[in-house]
């Protein structure tokens, strides 16, 4: 469905008659109408199937009518009535395809047939499931070195897919494992055990029902896990404060209207969410939470100094903490006049967060890609957990750290052993478990992988969904790279850029989605899930699979593992396929974590892996919480030219990852078009520019290699100064490979520093993806 192109205010609230007016016309738009709000009413239900979108979890996963905006386009993506055959790719070779936009690839549907790459006529080609089979098993039983191919996993793979996957590849002799997390939340799953021993969230659903007071940090819940809403409004509606620190004036961060609100529907009435909303300049949050803490350690002084109560949690922090000297020392050497700078807010306003986070007897501290995506982004996580250690708010009710994690299951794939560096004692529980030496050094990550690929030392790129091409950084050296590997896999339900993007042989495997019914040769099969509260619980899809030709993740796995390892594997695939309980008594087996776990996901809302921390044990070196330093104020001061500008990039209302559901950002007002650059008044009046001309965004290089993305619109945006934002995956060419936290790798797509350039009269055209 096309839109005009356009920029116009959007004056509604988030959620409301807006959401709905949307989600109707995706329905009608994949020919779905009916069937659509059909399986709508199975999702997130008991014996339902979970939504394939957000990780956000669900009241009990018991609700009525507990869908979003986004996770219901998700669904009509997957259950639309369009089809992408064999007699679709007859008709275009691949590179016309490439120069389609990514939402023209979407929109022609859904996989059919498993499909293989023809060098001589530059098109996909159907194949047999047992050739596509035979082919990775040649591919990778040539290979001198395991560790020259790659195995990525995307979010929404299950918990039984991708334990098999861990299995095979482990079995096969790699920990090669870049996985999506490595390029969102790492910085959370490193960055969190240095301070308090997991790398995981603290609360539960339940807690904001408690929550004096909400901080939210880096993070746009309307767009990125819309049914946050229910509980943020929820919370605001009862008296709690809500404080929000974002580039951005996101809408849903503003106010909000329910869909579920009869009145507010009916009235056209909203709820305010944020008490107070603080427009922080990109890489300044380490700023803003290092002025909250050296307020809050002030006051406490000046208060104990006159007998009066404390402001911080002493006992706790006696108890359960070391490391505070350290911290105070570095908060008492930290100057006002810096942090307003790097922070772009004024003491003031720090002072006022600082007095409401100090007032709340309970506080959850919230924080999204915003936070991680940073060259320093564990370290701005483990400032978030001293902030929450400074109050006691961490095994508390009403209290806690909460990442939001992305995509339905990129939690869950850790959890069952989905990493680059597994740790010894889960490998001794699966080497007593299944009779093979598990291979103990640690393998790539997605930075790492994507450097080796550069070196050459890379031949085959397996992919557990996901569209990793567009996904990933500085596609100039990237994308080169995965052309010049031996075969690429992608299993996948909808064509992607990562298909024609691809190695000299290649192949697409269409799986199973969330929401069609899995039967195999025991009956029907449920998959499980883990959300970002670490709550575990069963989905079984209700629809009828896309075509006959699906095969199920777990299959699709099992398959690669028979024709790879053949004979020589100790694992009874066939048996894990045919009934998936096996599949979870043998991760009950190696993670004692999942004790009873057929019995558990049986119940409806299934169990919490309840991490550590919330019950205060500290899984640290020190057996305690540690306050952690953060030496200095900002990203990197080198790239601090008058001339520099920060960029963020971002996602549209209409996408998920990097799924477009249309070209169209609602709530910012952008209308049919996604070359956009965003940038405030001060800062197009510094450039001589104007709304609605074009400019190129140029990173400034440390390499000497020019990374462009070109003829982008000016728009107008309240912005802080010093700023700009673009969308993602298309200006992912600006983010250099060298730009990524050190401790987790993460890439730095939240913080780059560019210029802006006029661009030549005969400019090319925009980077693929672009419309």
């Amino acid at each position: 469905m096309s839109e005009r192109k356009a920029i116009r205010p959007y004056h509604h609230p988030a959620g409301g008659w807006g959401a709905l007016k949307a989600l109707s016309a995706r329905l009608i738009e994949q020919g779905i109408p009916v069937k659509g709000a059909v399986t709508l009413g199975c999702m997130n239900q008991p014996e339902g199937f979970d939504c394939p979108g957000c990780a956000w979890p669900d009241p009990k996963h018991t609700s009525s009518f507990e869908f979003c905006e986004n996770g219901a386009k998700a669904v009509a993506w997957e259950t639309t009535a369009k089809r992408c055959t064999p007699e679709f790719f007859a008709d275009h070779t691949v590179t016309e395809l490439s120069g389609w936009t990514d939402y023209q690839l979407e929109m022609v549907g859904r996989l059919t047939h498993p499909m293989a790459y023809d060098a001589a006529t530059d098109r996909y080609l159907p194949v047999s499931w047992s050739k596509a089979f035979s082919i990775i098993g040649r591919h990778l039983k040539v290979l001198p070195d395991p560790n020259m191919a790659e195995f990525y996993t995307s979010g929404r793979t299950s918990n039984e897919a991708a334990f098999l996957y861990q299995l095979f590849v482990r079995e096969y002799g790699t920990n090669n494992f870049p996985d999506c997390s490595n390029m969102c939340h790492e910085a959370t799953s490193v960055g969190l055990p240095q301070s308090i021993g997991v790398g995981k969230g603290t609360v539960v659903l339940e807690d904001f029902d408690k929550a004096d007071c909400i901080f939210t940090f880096g993070q746009n819940p309307g767009t990125n896990s819309p049914r946050m809403m229910t509980n943020l409004r929820d919370a605001s509606r009862r008296g709690a404060s809500i404080i929000s620190f974002n580039p951005f004036r996101e809408r849903a961060l503003e106010r909000f209207q329910a869909p579920q609100s009869p009145v507010e529907m009916a009235t056209l009435g909203s709820t305010r969410i944020s008490s107070q909303l603080y427009q922080v300049r990109v890489g300044g949050d380490v700023a803003v939470i290092k002025g909250i803490m050296k307020v809050l350690l002030e006051e406490d002084g000046t208060a104990r100094a006159n007998g009066e109560q404390a402001i911080l949690d002493w006992e706790f922090i006696q108890a359960h903490t070391v490391g505070l000297d350290a911290l105070a020392a570095d908060l008492k050497a930290t100057q006002w006049c810096d942090i307003e700078q790097c922070s772009g807010l004024s003491r003031k306003d720090i002072e006022h967060a600082a007095h409401v986070y100090m007032r709340a007897e309970r506080a959850i501290i919230v924080y999204g890609m915003g936070i991680t995506q940073h060259r320093r982004g564990a370290q701005n996580v483990q400032q978030l957990a001293n902030l929450a250690l400074l109050r006691g708010h961490i095994g508390r009710e009403g209290a806690g750290l909460c990442p939001v994690r992305g995509h339905s299951n990129v939690q869950g794939d850790r959890t069952v052993g989905i990493t680059e560096a597994p740790a010894h004692d889960f490998l001794d529980r699966l080497e007593a478990r299944f009779g093979f030496r598990p291979p103990r050094a640690h393998g790539h990550n997605v930075v790492t992988a994507l450097e080796a690929m550069i070196r050459g030392e890379v031949k085959v790129f397996i992919a557990m969904g996901g569209n990793f091409a567009a996904a990933i950084p500085d596609w100039q050296l990237t994308q080169q790279a995965i052309r010049n590997l031996d075969l690429t896999v992608h299993v996948s339900t909808k064509l992607n850029r990562s298909h024609l993007v691809h190695g000299r042989d290649a192949l697409i495997l269409p799986c199973l989605g969330r929401t069609e019914v899995d039967v195999q040769s025991s009956g029907r099969q449920s998959i499980t899930v883990e959300d970002s509260m670490s709550m575990v619980h069963a989905s079984a899809g209700r629809n009828q699979p896309a075509s006959e030709h699906l095969l199920s993740e777990p299959a699709i796995v099992a398959g690669m593992a028979g024709s790879t390892l053949g004979q020589r594997s100790v694992v009874d695939w066939a048996g894990f396929v045919e009934d998936y309980d096996r599949i979870r008594d043998a991760i009950e087996d190696v993670i004692p974590i999942f004790q009873a776990y057929n019995a558990r996901i049986r119940v409806p809302g299934g169990f919490h892996l309840n991490p550590s921390a919330r019950e205060r044990i500290w899984a640290t070196a020190t057996g305690k919480a540690n306050f952690l330093v953060f030496d200095g104020l900002g990203e990197d001061p080198n790239d601090d030219h008058p001339e520099t500008l920060w960029l963020s990039t971002i996602r549209s209302h209409d996408q998920y990852n990097t799924t477009l559901y249309s070209l169209s950002d609602r709530y910012r007002g952008v209308y049919g078009q996604r070359d956009i650059v965003f940038l405030n008044q001060h800062e197009m009046e510094k450039r001589g520019l104007d709304e609605g001309d074009r400019v190129d965004l140029v990173t400034v290089s440390t390499d000497g290699i020019e990374r462009r993305v070109r003829n982008l619109r000016v728009v107008g945006y309240s912005f802080p100064n010093g700023c700009c934002a673009a969308y993602y995956p298309e200006t992912n060419p600006l983010v250099p490979l060298y730009a990524h936290d050190p401790i987790s790798y993460t890439p730095s797509s939240k913080g780059v520093p560019v210029r802006i350039e006029r661009p030549a009269a005969s400019d090319a055209p925009p980077a693929a993806g672009h419309p």
